[in-house]
């Protein structure tokens, strides 16, 4: 075996790859953390899959009434979900740079880890255009490339920038929230008048494109892909930096793997689990006010500025939960040694339900409680077909075409004997 493939196969579970390794709390917490992220993402995602993406960011051009159930599940979402696991994502691709690629001494692992950079973005740019607007795998390739140049970089000097980073630009994004409801009048004219205009005809035309067939359903994913992306790779891949330089740091100093001292991921559960209250306190009397109101003065917007606090609670909990050996959220290890494969069937199970020429073409159709039973029914298929299919397999089957794709040649997939 190469030195290339000995680092490949210690590295590969921290970039949801199954790989031969030493069981243990560090591969147990990545695994599970890396499950409990895509599955939450789901949930945030569901409502880009079936509404117009105008509607994701702005309920109030919902094609339904956000009132009762409807309120409490867009408020479950908004509250535990949106923003928390994609943070812990893009943390855990952060800490899986290192793995993969090692020391920036390390050319064998050097030219690995460019390798599947470039295969990822390749895979990325099948899935956006293909099929799903939405796609962070373009992203995180483009990332990924600044981030590997600091990945020499000491824990500390990395959560440093990383931390400071995420939180001035979430400073930066509390402020224009709160200046968008509260700030003088002219302020708040100047900076609506700023932004893409959207209205209910707007969304209504969207849905009917979505449901007239596949060509005005992949027009409208191709306008949605071109906005979304080229504001990712020009204004998101800041933040996502800085979120995989903290994620790298906090796996070279332990935090991930559970080797930090308990006091410490007590003192991050109880910070976070304070911002997570208020949140959910803000964010009810909003989601409960009329439709246009804003009862919180923007005050919901500013504390949802900082998902970082929240993410890192869920983060300590599950480390704290994992060093105690088996437990009940043991079935999720198997969903993030295939979160590669669970995060782009999620895409084909979605769209095929929303808007391809062989599905329902439930777009449009589906308000916020029917989204939450779909969320459902994917996670239970993918917490029991993961289990399953790592009982016969090494890895899940996209990562093992990712993987062919890296090293150039064929791989073993089946578990020996």
């Amino acid at each position: 075996m190469s030195m290339e493939d000995q680092g490949n196969d210690r590295a590969m579970v921290g970039d949801a790859v199954l790989a031969p390794v030493e069981a243990g709390a560090r591969i147990i917490s990545l695994d599970v953390m890396r499950g409990l992220a895509v599955l939450g993402i789901l949930a945030v995602n569901v409502t880009s899959f079936g509404l117009p993406f105008m509607v994701y960011g702005d309920a109030d051009l919902s094609p339904f009434p956000v009132t009762g159930a409807n309120a409490v599940a867009r408020w479950a979402v908004d509250v535990f979900f949106h923003q928390k696991f994609i943070t812990l994502f893009s943390m855990l691709f952060g800490a899986s740079i290192f793995l993969v690629g090692g020391e920036r001494d390390d050319a064998a692992r050097g030219r690995l880890l460019r390798r599947r950079l470039f295969w990822l973005a390749v895979i990325a740019l099948i899935h956006g255009l293909a099929f799903w607007y939405g796609d962070v795998l373009l992203l995180y390739a483009w990332s990924g490339l600044f981030v590997m140049l600091m990945r020499s970089f000491s824990a500390r000097l990395l959560i440093g920038i990383g931390l400071a980073v995420t939180l001035a630009l979430g400073a930066m994004q509390a402020g224009a929230a709160w200046l968008m409801v509260a700030g003088p009048p002219v302020v708040v004219d100047a900076m609506s008048e700023g932004g893409p205009q959207y209205s209910l005809d707007a969304v209504n035309a969207a849905i009917a494109a979505y449901r007239s067939g596949w060509a005005g359903a992949m027009g409208q994913n191709l306008t949605a892909w071109l906005f979304l992306q080229g504001a990712s790779l020009t204004m998101f891949v800041f933040s996502t930096v800085a979120l995989m330089m903290t994620g790298m740091g906090l796996f070279k100093a332990g935090f991930l793997s559970g080797r930090a001292p308990t006091r410490l991921y007590l003192a991050v559960i109880a910070v976070g689990g304070a911002v997570l209250a208020l949140l959910g306190v803000l964010e009810w009397a909003e989601v409960m006010a009329p439709r246009g109101s804003h009862p919180t003065r923007g005050l919901s917007e500013v504390v949802a500025s900082f998902p970082i606090f929240i993410t890192l609670a869920y983060v300590s909990l599950i480390v704290l939960i994992t060093r105690h050996g088996p437990s009940w959220l043991a079935p999720l290890r198997p969903v993030g040694q295939m979160a590669f494969t669970n995060y782009l069937t999620q895409t084909l199970i979605m769209t095929s339900l929303f808007y391809m020429p062989w599905g329902p073409r439930l777009f449009g159709q589906v308000d916020y409680v029917g989204m939450w039973g779909l969320v459902a029914a994917v996670w239970a298929v993918q917490l029991i077909w993961s289990s399953l299919w790592l009982a016969a397999f090494r890895m899940g089957p996209l990562e093992w075409v990712w993987r062919c794709l890296t090293y150039g040649r064929w791989t073993p997939i089946r578990k020996a004997g």
